[in-house]
């Protein structure tokens, strides 16, 4: 049994995520022009494109990729409800509630792993190969979280900070979520 709850929650975890970058990457403005965005794109498509019917763009948000990233976090959040004991404890409404807060707290906690990930990738290669087809996408997609902290971080002989401070911060918000 613990194969399979590991098994399904790999892949709906895999596409929440999928999710989740695509529409962080449009709320970042990134192209998806690359192989990074065709990559997301392609195995998002399924998902995307019939909510898209049902739930339009508004303001220039891709609403229908974060609803299809809750979607998948409500149906992991739900088996985990029905396979623990917690599920037996609450009533009707009280396990909605609960499969909702379990759904959306994942939801944000997937979106810091996210950034915290992009934040590593950008640094790594700021060092390493600042031209790589990956780094332009990582760079749009961390410069909202970056360029509010270079305003007050200092490049130290070359060194940008801020990356780190941005890691730290949202280390912390992770401990409160």
């Amino acid at each position: 049994m613990q194969a399979i709850f590991f098994l399904i929650d790999a892949v709906i975890s895999f596409f929440c995520t999928l999710f989740l970058l695509r529409f962080m990457m449009q709320m970042a403005r990134v192209s998806f022009a690359g192989q990074i965005g065709d990559f997301v794109v392609k195995l998002t498509n399924w998902g995307v494109k019939p909510l898209r019917r049902i739930v339009p763009g508004v303001g220039g948000v891709d609403w229908a990729s974060l609803l299809a990233a809750l979607w998948l976090q409500l149906m992991l959040a739900g088996l985990i409800i029905a396979l623990s004991s917690a599920g037996l404890a609450a009533d009707g409404a009280g396990m909605v509630m609960m499969i909702l807060l379990l759904a959306v707290r994942g939801l944000i906690r997937l979106a810091i792993y996210i950034m915290i990930g992009a934040l590593i990738l950008q640094a790594v290669l700021s060092w390493i190969n600042p031209y790589s087809p990956i780094a332009g996408p990582a760079n749009q997609l961390t410069r909202p979280v970056l360029d509010p902290l270079r305003r007050f971080i200092p490049t130290i002989s070359g060194i940008d900070l801020s990356p780190l401070a941005a890691i730290l911060l949202l280390q912390m918000l992770l401990l409160v979520v």
